[in-house]
């Protein structure tokens, strides 16, 4: 039986099993998707002997990352640029390979569900500074925005994350996001503002274009205050759900041998096991 993981402190919030459970089961494969909450001071032990606690890989959640990255052997690209590793699996050698897939996670959903968002490559405004921000700046950026405006409520992590970047991120300060909207093609929330049981994010979509497309990565509520205000004023919104089945699709082939589709029936069962949650 193959086997994988998500690894977290905590780790009971992960959505992970829910989807992995499911493609396991459609494609009738003979493996399991177990949760293991490691402790920080643990991490690296873990991750050195993931091996020899049965596993073919591993998502990695917070606050596990970035010391992901660190232990790995064969680091990609991506998971390079942004600096972090959500996706961990071992070769036939026993080499420890990483990949972050949350910015091919965010595009993919981005361009099925708004495939013009850079018609007319006007700016993007992208909101918060984190591990997220910094993933989905690497994705629009690879993807061919012109343009990206960062705001984040505290300036210095925003031009942090800003200078490794280069000329095409430059940073908003946060009392001026709302005008800041005005001549965006995309405002992307990057933010946990909006999540339940979390303020919600204070914006003013006035200044916005009535046809950009506004994101969010937030996905519990699936509909947040940010894309219910955006679907009232005529805007397209993309929410965060399909960016959290899509990032864990190259995982899942990787451990189990079969790419998995992301279905209307995945989505449904999905946001119907978070209404119960």
């Amino acid at each position: 039986m193959k086997r994988a993981c998500v690894i977290g402190w905590p780790v009971a919030h992960s959505r992970s099993p829910v989807i992995h459970r499911y493609w396991l089961k459609l494609y009738g494969l003979d493996g399991a998707y177990e949760m293991e909450a490691v402790r920080p001071e643990e991490i690296e032990d873990f991750l050195h002997s993931l091996g020899q606690w049965g596993y073919k890989g591993a998502n990695v959640t917070l606050p596990h990352k970035e010391a992901a990255l660190a232990a790995a052997d064969r680091p990609d690209e991506a998971a390079t640029a942004i600096g972090a590793a959500n996706t961990l699996w071992l070769d036939a050698k026993g080499l420890l390979h990483a990949s972050n897939t949350d910015a091919y996670g965010f595009m993919t959903h981005l361009a099925a569900e708004a495939p013009d968002w850079n018609k007319g490559s006007r700016p993007v405004m992208v909101l918060g500074a984190g591990g997220a921000a910094r993933a989905i700046l690497h994705g629009l950026l690879e993807a061919g925005a012109s343009k990206i405006l960062l705001a984040n409520r505290t300036g210095g992590r925003a031009e942090a994350l800003a200078q490794g970047f280069g000329s095409r991120v430059s940073v908003v300060p946060w009392e001026d996001r709302n005008r800041a909207l005005a001549g965006c093609g995309l405002l992307v929330n990057a933010t946990s503002l909006g999540m339940t049981g979390k303020p919600p994010l204070d914006l003013d979509l006035s200044a916005l274009p009535k046809d950009a497309t506004v994101a969010d990565i937030v996905y519990s509520p699936l509909e947040t205050p940010l894309l219910a205000a955006a679907k009232a004023r005529g805007n397209r919104i993309v929410d965060g759900l399909g960016t959290l089945l899509h990032q864990a699709a190259p995982g899942f082939e990787r451990w189990f041998g079969v790419r998995p589709e992301v279905t209307p029936e995945l989505r449904a069962y999905v946001a119907a096991h978070l209404g119960a949650s």
